[in-house]
């Protein structure tokens, strides 16, 4: 124990260990992310099965929007999995990524900037996907309005994207 740990008073210890130590509840919420992780991955399977029953008799455009469905899970499921992995390690306890060296470099040491972009850029991505989702589904059904929010949505997104990376760069760049 440090000088200064022994002169702070029983209290601000208890007070300090109470709030360091209900990092923990996190724990739960992870867990629920987990879950639902699992719960992407049952209607993954869901679709990818009707996407393959219906190959026969599909039409191109229905095959490309089944494929762009496949691909919109799969990048939720990442995002999930970056907030996962970045929560627990930012906010529960530090990993040591020399303890395992099989993990992946892009679900460890992510600090808060790069958790940032990754979800920004998580997000517009699966935007995109469904941009084109609905441009390939244009028929009689065309809803103007729709697509116009759902292209300005991508817009906003992808404006968003940019200025945090150009905030985290010039923060960096001040640091320096």
């Amino acid at each position: 124990m440090t000088s200064a740990q022994r002169q702070r008073n029983p209290v601000q210890r208890g007070i300090e260990r109470l709030f360091f130590g209900s990092r923990w509840l996190m724990a739960p919420f992870l867990a629920g992310l987990v879950l639902g992780l699992v719960a992407l991955l049952y209607k993954f399977g869901v679709k990818l099965w009707g996407f393959v029953a219906s190959l026969g008799s599909a039409s191109q455009s229905d095959v490309l929007v089944g494929i762009l469905s496949l691909v919109d899970f799969s990048l939720t499921a990442n995002l999930i999995l970056i907030v996962i992995c970045s929560t627990f390690e930012n906010f529960v306890r530090p990993i040591n990524l020399a303890d395992h060296p099989e993990w992946p470099d892009g679900l460890v040491q992510i600090g808060f900037a790069g958790l940032k972009q990754k979800l920004i850029s998580s997000i517009v991505a699966i935007t995109a996907v469904n941009v084109l989702e609905r441009l390939l589904r244009l028929d009689g059904d065309f809803n103007p309005t729709e697509l116009a929010w759902v292209v300005g949505c991508l817009v906003a997104f992808a404006v968003v994207m940019v200025l945090l990376a150009l905030a985290d760069r010039i923060a960096a760049q001040a640091k320096h």
